[in-house]
């Protein structure tokens, strides 16, 4: 089992699995607990990916499942994090394109981005959606993963863009516990 864990500052659970917890050390793991967010290979694509932050690590997996399957299916991720440098797995994703014509990868960056950059630098919006996700008529599984506000917001607008709500998956995190 592989898990990816982002430090939250002030946090309990992320601050104790990246400086306290050892190789070796036995952890109890639970859930997940809500929905069905797999993609297998057998069902099909084309698959659109869209993450928020640290919404990318099940889509990660989702491409991982893709290459490590020898798939053919064409895969797309869109993906809104801060900076460049807080891009989970950015050398991997990078490797995933180089390697594969079959899967394409899109940033917009939120906060700040390298002098030389490109891309888009503005949140998820109907115009990003419109220019780097497969268009409803290819009828793609869609999976959309990030902060609930994020994960409303693409899911909202994708059906609007004509894609079928029933292609369109969601994983949603936000803030626990009480304050």
């Amino acid at each position: 089992m592989v898990i990816t864990v982002e430090l939250v500052e002030d946090g309990e659970v992320s601050a104790f699995l990246i400086e306290d917890l050892i190789i070796g050390d036995r952890i109890e793991i639970r859930g997940p607990i809500g929905g069905y967010f797999v993609w297998e290979p057998s069902m099909g694509g084309p698959l659109q990916l869209i993450s928020g932050g640290s919404g990318v690590v099940p889509l990660m997996a989702m491409l991982r499942a893709r290459i490590e399957s020898s798939s053919d299916v064409p895969i797309r991720l869109l993906s809104s994090t801060r900076s460049y440098q807080d891009v989970i797995y950015r050398v991997e994703l990078e490797e995933a394109t180089a390697e594969d014509r079959g899967v394409e990868i899109v940033h917009t960056l939120t906060r700040s981005h390298p002098p030389d950059w490109t891309g888009p630098t503005r949140r998820v919006d109907w115009e990003i959606l419109s220019e780097h996700v497969w268009p409803a008529d290819k009828s793609p599984l869609c999976f959309v993963c990030g902060p609930t506000g994020f994960v409303e917001s693409v899911a909202t607008t994708l059906v609007e863009l004509g894609h079928a709500p029933e292609r369109v998956k969601t994983e949603r995190f936000g803030p626990t516990g009480g304050g």
